[in-house]
Order: C-alpha cells, then sequence, then structure tokens
C-alpha cells in the first residue's frame, strides 16, 4: 500500500491546526484522536513496529484520519524523535498503564521540559493513582466497579452490557476529548499546559449523575427492570414483532403515550398510564399488539409521529434510513459504512480525510512534514520503519 501524502494544516474543522501526538493504544485513546482528527487537527499517530495486538491497520476505523508512523521506542534515538515531535505540538495522548510513559522516557516530565504549553492526556480505566491504578481491566470490569453495570439491562437475575460503548467510548474517549481541550483552552491564558487524567471509572460515574440522584431521593431502587428507564415501565420497553424483530418504545411524557395507544390500536382498552398496578396487564396488551404485524409494518405506522416509537435497525439498515443519509450521519467511503465527523459546526464543520493505514505506512512522510529531517537515517538504522 502507497502513503499517503502527509500535509499538515489542511485539516478540515474547527482544530485545523492544532497538532496531536499519539502514542498508539486500543480503544478509547484512538477513539478520541480519531475524533480529534475528524474535527480537523493534524495527529500523528506513533505505532510500534509490529502493530498493537488489538485494533490498527486498514480495518480499524478508530485509525482513519492521521498518518501512521512506525518506531521502536525501546531504542533511546525513537524516544528523542517522539520528544521533537512534541516540542512542536500542542497535545500528546497516550494509554499506557501507570509508569510505562515514564520508563519510555516521555513521562509528562520530561515531555514538558520540550515543551511547557503541552497538554498531555493520559487514558486509562482505573486512573493514575489509586489501589487498582497498576492492574489490567477492560471497559466491563471499569464499569462495573464504577457501579454503572449492575443496573444495565431489563433481566433481573444479571446485568447485561452494551458492548464497549459506554465504558472505552462514553465514559474513556469522549472525557479525555472533553478534558484535553478544556486544557489547551486554560493553557491560551496561562501559558502553560497540564495533564489531563481521563480515566474509565470516573466518567462512568460522571455519567451516572441523573441515576444516583433518583437513588438519593428514593425515586429510583437499585433492582434491575424496575425502574421508569430500565424497563419497569412498559411504556418504556422494547417489543418483539411478528417476524422475530423488535420496537423501541419510549413514550413516557402522558402526550406521547397518548399518541402511541392510539397508533398501536389499543386506546380504548389500554389501562391508564399512571396506574402501576396494572402495568403487568398493559405489558401484555402491548406485546400481543406488537405481534401481530413486521417491525416494517410497524414502522410504517409510527413513522413521522410524535409516539417515540422506532424500529430496532441493525447497523447496516441504520445506514439505509432516510434521516440517517439525510444528515450523512452513517456514510459509505472506501467501500464501508463508518460515522461521520460529530458534533456538526455551522461554519468549520469536520470532514472524513484519510481511510486507516497500515502500520507505518506514512512513517517517511509523516515524519518529513513534522520537521524531522533525518529520515531516511532513521530508516536505516531501524529506529523508525517504513511500511
Amino acid at each position: 500500500m502507497s502513503a499517503v501524502p502527509v500535509v499538515l494544516g489542511q485539516g478540515r474543522g474547527p482544530l485545523r491546526g492544532l497538532r496531536v501526538v499519539e502514542i498508539a493504544g486500543i480503544g478509547p485513546g484512538p477513539h478520541a484522536c480519531m475524533t480529534l482528527a475528524d474535527l480537523g487537527a493534524d495527529v500523528i499517530r506513533i505505532e510500534r513496529p509490529g502493530g498493537q495486538a488489538l485494533g490498527g491497520g486498514t480495518d480499524d476505523l478508530l485509525t482513519r484520519g492521521r498518518p501512521s508512523v512506525a518506531l521502536d521506542l525501546k531504542r533511546t534515538e525513537a524516544v528523542e524523535v517522539v520528544l521533537r515531535l512534541v516540542a512542536g505540538a500542542d497535545v500528546l495522548v497516550e494509554g499506557l498503564r501507570p509508569g510505562v510513559a515514564e520508563r519510555l522516557g516521555l513521562g509528562p516530565e520530561r515531555c514538558r521540559e520540550v515543551n511547557e504549553r503541552l497538554v498531555y492526556g493520559r487514558m486509562t480505566g482505573w486512573g493514575q493513582d489509586g489501589p487498582l491504578a497498576p492492574y489490567a481491566g477492560h471497559d466491563l470490569t471499569y464499569i462495573a466497579t464504577a457501579g454503572v453495570l449492575h443496573g444495565l439491562g431489563q433481566t433481573p437475575a444479571r446485568p447485561q452490557f452494551p458492548g464497549n460503548l459506554l465504558g472505552d467510548f462514553g465514559a474513556g474517549s469522549t472525557y479525555l476529548v472533553i478534558g484535553v481541550l478544556a486544557a489547551l483552552l486554560e493553557a491560551r491564558t496561562s501559558g502553560q499546559g497540564q495533564v489531563v487524567d481521563a480515566a474509565i471509572v470516573d466518567g462512568a460515574a460522571h455519567l451516572s449523575a441523573m441515576t444516583y440522584g433518583l437513588l438519593g431521593s428514593g425515586a429510583a431502587v437499585e433492582e434491575r427492570a424496575s425502574n421508569m428507564l430500565d424497563g419497569g415501565v412498559p411504556f418504556y420497553n422494547v417489543y418483539e414483532t411478528s417476524d422475530g424483530r423488535h420496537m423501541a418504545v419510549g413514550a413516557l411524557e402522558p402526550k406521547f403515550f397518548s399518541t402511541f395507544v392510539s397508533l398501536l390500536g389499543v386506546a380504548e382498552v389500554c389501562p391508564p398510564q399512571d396506574e402501576p398496578a396494572r402495568y403487568p396487564e398493559m405489558r401484555e396488551l402491548f406485546a400481543a399488539t406488537f405481534a401481530t404485524r413486521t417491525m416494517a409494518e410497524w414502522a410504517k405506522v409510527f413513522e413521522g409521529t410524535d409516539a417515540c416509537v422506532a424500529p430496532v435497525l441493525r447497523p447496516s439498515e441504520a445506514a439505509c434510513h432516510p434521516h440517517m443519509r439525510a444528515r450523512a450521519t452513517l456514510v459509505r467511503r472506501e467501500g464501508r459504512i463508518q460515522p461521520g465527523p460529530a458534533p456538526r459546526f455551522s461554519r468549520t464543520d469536520g470532514a472524513l480525510s484519510t481511510p486507516p493505514s497500515a502500520v507505518g505506512t506514512s512513517t517517511r512522510e509523516a515524519l518529513l512534514a513534522w520537521g524531522i529531517a533525518d529520515v531516511d537515517a532513521l530508516i536505516e538504522s531501524g529506529v523508525a520503519v517504513q511500511g
């Protein structure tokens, strides 16, 4: 695969001109850097020559939008190259275990010596300190420890988990991006960078603010399928259709509930919304009614109404939905479906740029673009690897 030409400052979006050095990892770190690249930042991804154990490569959409540079960070010369990149960067992002970056010679203090304005973004599950900080984990264990997993799902007997969307990306990547952008804004006035300690356990707990509020007021309980938003009420739930597909119902407010039961055709026989004692009867009514038609048939009934009902689409179907197509929420690029940049901006909207690339594909071009002059010597010595 030939390298994609690397030209700095060509990105579109509100972060155009921002320079980010990414020490390659998996999951939330790459997602955060993908987001920064989608919004116009110049991101250079530093990878080990052999790539990652999980993720990376031409099929990993999380690595889109930035060049891949392969450096052997076990060698002092490679570490010095990264420090030269850091000297001209605004942000560094790493997702290593606490202490690893320091042992490599790329910790915050060393980077601050070459660039005092640098925002140093650290992405971990447990955080940089605390009893669990030195140990391994994954999305599932982080949200379990944060008290979030317990309440997920509509099965009273056991919790259910939403892939790694909640921990890695909701509680991890999103909070890392928020922290990096906040630190950059502060650095504009102070002239000083700082470390952003983004931990999935912290983000997951922060996302649970409403839940903790409801629990504290007595408006919610810790049992699954017993509350307003976890399947405890029949008008906020998922129902199977005659073809084995599902419809999502979110008719919480009385006016939306009224529209929902009317379009469902059960308004005359449905129990009142404010009688919890009759919720089992209501649930059975909704389930039996939805089972009489296919998902596509019900989708036509509810589309374009305020019933707050939608078909549960597969990812491939979502890409074809008229609303998703109109907003280019999901697009087809390089022969694959992928999400477009988010959020949207009125003047400086983001854009997709380069596709994911193989490890080290852009080593020479990217290092030259970032001002590293002795690239050929680095490649010849094995410090850098051209894919």
